[in-house]
């Protein structure tokens, strides 16, 4: 054991000489020298996918192995209703019926390119522990047990055979109290735990989730944290990492800064634009890509961001309660998103064997079909002088995406690229008569966004439809008989 060990520390030590020793050092004022990926920019949307034990009992969210544990819950109770009592099935029980027949890695990739995707982001390991990915740290991964393949290898050799970006998630720091209700009861969560196990550390659920929360996460949780995250960096050299919301705890940031330096140094290396997906200042501003989660941003922004939020509304992985979001009400908010310079990363949550639901399925060709006529005014562009026009306005910060928007024939959102600017209207005016405000012909008796020379106008997708165009004080005035119930999009290209 004492050789295991051994080789753990040199690995360590390795870790901490690049992150000393490289362009990229593990301090705040180094990785703010970091510049976000140029391909990221312009791909504007990506999958993530949630997946693994919790699809199995495919109950409440990917929170069950949690709360199968919180005594006389709703998923304490269910769970002993199902498979009986926790000391006799427990959550490590899952792990053999967790077979992934139906799992097509081609056939996920192709769906996902079809709705118009440029990259994806399967979680690595979510907050249970269970590692989808081949590791030595680890008997409990999906290479040794369950399926017994590598799942997060066979993503991305699959994405980079058929053109997408692969980047993945680690959302492991939440594991050091998430299995902790287990002890608190006559359940299979008991001692001994020891590293490696799937239950270790079991430790208590703070009363806070405050950034100096108690019990404090031991330097033995930390290291193990960023031998399995450089794990991953090494195994799978993903285009993008992304953690979860505890790892801006205080025991992370010495671990997190020397996992962010040596990620930096080995993207350059590997001669690849890489970057980090945090929340909550897990990091200083500029030193990686914030994240904001089912929500955006108020106003549009010059950094790097990206809001993650899911087709359903009450889960991120498979469950058979699913409340769904429209095609329509996620394609105005990837059109929000973008043009205030964001991207949007849809979570889509596999059944636990491994096949796509149907319902997201039909969202995410709806996606599509719309993205094959309108993505000019999406991928590669970026927000115009003025991002917005219209009465409807957006909530602002984390969790505030559910409910779908009222939009009007007013609310129009623009990007541009070159010297096209796209105008977006949320919802066409049902008298067929759009008015674009912010390019109003200028005069001297009133002020507008829009100075130029406009020498043609186009709705994209209405190519054969009879359409006039003219300019005044009031505004970009464009007549079309169009026939959506979709955001339609209005081209303008300048001379």
């Amino acid at each position: 054991m004492s050789g295991y060990y051994d080789e753990e520390q040199k690995r360590l030590d390795e870790i901490n000489q690049r992150a000393k020793e490289g362009v990229f050092q593990a301090d705040w004022d180094s990785l703010c020298a970091w510049q976000a990926p140029s391909w990221f920019r312009d791909a504007k949307f990506g999958i993530f996918i949630h997946w693994g034990l919790y699809s199995i009992p495919a109950h409440s969210n990917e929170w069950y192995p949690r709360n199968m544990y919180i005594k006389e819950g709703e998923e304490w109770e269910w769970h002993r209703k199902t498979y009986g009592e926790q000391k006799n099935f427990g959550y490590k029980d899952f792990i053999p019926m967790f077979t992934a027949e139906k799992f097509d890695p081609k056939e996920w990739i192709r769906l996902f390119q079809e709705a118009g995707a440029k990259y994806i982001f399967p979680v690595a390991e979510h907050h249970d522990g269970f590692q989808m990915y081949k590791s030595k740290l680890s008997g409990y991964n999906a290479w040794d047990m369950g399926p017994h393949r590598d799942i997060i290898g066979e993503l991305k050799e699959e994405a980079e055979r058929q053109g997408m970006v692969f980047c993945t998630s680690n959302h492991r720091a939440e594991h050091w109290f998430f299995l902790g209700h287990g002890r608190e009861f006559d359940s299979d969560v008991k001692e001994p735990l020891k590293r490696g196990d799937l239950y270790w550390p079991a430790m208590p659920e703070p009363d806070s989730m405050e950034l100096r929360s108690k019990p404090y996460p031991t330097e033995e949780y930390v290291n193990d944290w960023l031998l399995r995250v450089c794990e991953i960096i090494d195994h799978y050299q993903p285009a993008l990492l992304y953690f979860d919301w505890w790892v801006q705890h205080e025991a992370f940031r010495e671990a997190f800064k020397k996992m962010a330096a040596y990620y930096y140094n080995c993207g350059r290396e590997w001669g690849k634009e890489v970057g980090i997906c945090y929340k909550y200042d897990a990091m200083a501003f500029g030193s990686g890509i914030v994240e904001v989660e089912r929500g955006g941003l108020r106003e549009a922004v010059p950094y790097p961001w990206q809001t993650d939020t899911a087709i359903a509304k009450n889960s991120w992985c498979y469950t058979d309660t699913l409340d769904y979001k429209t095609g329509r009400q996620i394609i105005c908010s990837l059109i929000e998103t973008v043009c205030r310079n964001g991207n949007m990363l849809l979570n889509v949550g596999p059944k636990g064997d491994g096949s796509i639901p149907a319902e997201d399925e039909r969202i995410l060709r709806e996606i599509g079909a719309w993205l094959k006529i309108n993505g000019e005014a999406i991928y590669g562009t970026y927000s115009w002088r003025k991002y917005a026009e219209g009465p409807t306005n957006l909530p602002e910060g984390h969790f505030s995406d559910n409910d779908e928007i009222p939009y009007t024939g007013e609310d129009i959102r623009f990007t541009a690229k070159g010297r096209k600017i796209y105008a977006i209207v949320m919802r066409w005016p049902e008298n067929h008569e759009l008015i674009i405000r912010s390019m109003a012909k200028q005069s001297e008796h009133s002020t507008t966004d829009f100075h130029g020379l406009i020498g043609a106008v186009r709705v994209l997708g209405e190519e054969n439809a009879d359409m006039d165009w003219h300019q005044n004080e009031d505004g970009l005035h464009v007549r079309c008989e169009v026939d959506s119930g979709m955001p339609v999009t209005v081209r303008i290209e300048e001379v």
